[in-house]
């Protein structure tokens, strides 16, 4: 039997998809969680062979929890099913150790298959977002702009981020900019914008 841990935050989506996945006769589903938090803990107690996690949880996001599950139990293969097809996420996904990047519109007998190639040692990856990816090039952000901006996503003064991130305003302004810059927009909200919408918060 193939173990598989599902992590999802809608319950009737992960419900939905445990129970089409439980159709399958070779597909035994050992976990079902709601929050990031859980996944490494979970996975440590039940060894799943694949762990389906999508990226938007409560908690740690499931591109951090992929990381830390291939460094915790690295015989666990890691497959991201996810809404948002973005080619950062993609990205980030791969550097984090997943084996697979699928977005959540195909059908199940798709995933069915992913699973049992991941499983079988190759990367499975949407082809259209692949593609994408291709095309968009790397994150030009830095770790430190990408924190600031993360952190000026509900409108924070300048003051509430240096706080946040440990900086100094001066630095918090020169990070931004240096954001707003590369990101080709007008404003830090508009940064915020288009660097979420391109996958590299």
């Amino acid at each position: 039997m193939i173990k598989l841990l599902l992590a999802e935050d809608q319950g009737m989506m992960r419900g939905a998809l445990a129970l089409l996945l439980g159709l399958e006769d070779d597909f035994e589903i050992v976990a079902q969680l709601g929050n990031g938090d859980e996944i490494v803990p979970r996975a440590l107690e039940t060894r799943p062979d694949v762990a389906l996690l999508d990226i938007e949880l409560p908690g740690r996001s499931g591109l951090d929890a992929a990381g830390a599950l291939r460094e915790a139990l690295p015989e666990c293969q890691v497959l991201i099913l996810t809404t948002f097809g973005r080619p950062g996420y993609l990205r980030r996904a791969m550097e984090a150790g997943a084996a697979g990047f699928l977005v959540k519109d195909g059908p199940v007998e798709e995933l069915a298959v992913a699973i049992r190639r991941v499983l079988a040692g190759e990367r499975v990856i949407d082809p259209g977002l692949a593609a994408a990816a291709l095309s968009a090039g790397p994150n030009p952000l830095t770790q430190r702009e990408r924190d600031v901006l993360s952190a000026a996503v509900d409108g924070a003064t300048v003051a509430d981020i240096a706080a946040k991130v440990h900086l100094s305003p001066a630095t918090v302004r020169n990070y931004l900019s240096s954001a707003i810059g590369k990101t080709q927009t007008r404003n830090r909200m508009e940064a915020v914008r288009a660097a979420r919408q391109n996958g590299w918060l």
